[in-house]
């Protein structure tokens, strides 16, 4: 058995998000998305098959559902449940530290 950390390995410098699956078993996915400034591309809309439930672990970030003009911030510790077909981007990550996310995509 390995123990590994969340907030170890990260790479220096980050170009695009980067989505790193931790487990995968069955139904349900584990990842680790690491962002620093990035938002989703412009009229991008994320339309997932499954739900997720989504917990930011540092940094910050602010997530827009098509249902709702007004954007929910997240800081760390906060966490949302999205269920499969709602609509939803990133609008932004903070750019002075890196935004570590931990999600949770299951049927």
């Amino acid at each position: 058995m390995e123990i590994k950390n969340i907030f170890s390995e990260l790479p220096d410098v980050i170009k695009d998000e980067v989505f790193e699956t931790l487990i995968e078993k069955h139904d349900i996915r584990i990842e680790r998305i690491i962002s620093n400034g990035q938002p989703s591309p412009e009229g991008f809309w994320y339309d997932q098959d499954i739900d997720e439930w989504v917990i930011l672990l540092s940094g910050s970030a602010a997530l827009l559902f098509e249902e709702n003009t007004e954007e929910k911030i997240l800081l760390p510790g906060d966490f949302v449940f999205i269920p499969a077909h709602l609509k939803h981007r990133v609008n932004r990550t903070s750019k002075e530290q890196k935004t570590i996310w931990l999600s949770i995509l299951f049927k």
